[in-house]
């Protein structure tokens, strides 16, 4: 399981500064999940991916994307930043520009989006 470790502060005047707090990308929506959440979250956010994709015309259904393998360092050790940016990566690919200002946008927003396209600005 991959972890990216970020710090935020925590709230209330406990001794401790600050508290660690693990995170890590979906690689379908790309939102920020906890590292036991994201377990959860993936196959809920697959399944929706598949329902939206359905749902498309055909010229525009995708296929599915693949989870990007965890990066390793020459030592061996988890590049986290590498799988991180992975991860990123793959959320990026599932976008689909618009026609007429190429803004891109997840495929089941898209419609919605153009109808109040105006184009370039």
């Amino acid at each position: 399981m991959l972890h990216n470790r970020t710090k935020q502060e925590c709230s209330g005047s406990g001794t401790r500064g600050a508290c660690a707090r693990t995170t890590v990308n979906c690689y379908l929506c790309g939102r920020e999940f906890g590292s036991l959440s994201i377990t959860i979250h993936e196959p809920q956010c697959l399944n929706k991916w598949h329902l939206e994709n359905s749902k498309l015309p055909t010229h525009q259904r995708r296929p599915e994307p693949n989870k990007p393998d965890i990066r390793f360092t020459a030592a061996g050790k988890v590049d986290y930043q590498g799988t991180m940016d992975a991860i990123w990566q793959s959320h990026l690919e599932q976008l689909v520009p618009c026609g007429a200002c190429s803004r891109t946008f997840m495929p089941d927003r898209l419609p919605i989006h153009e109808r109040s396209c105006k184009g370039p600005k």
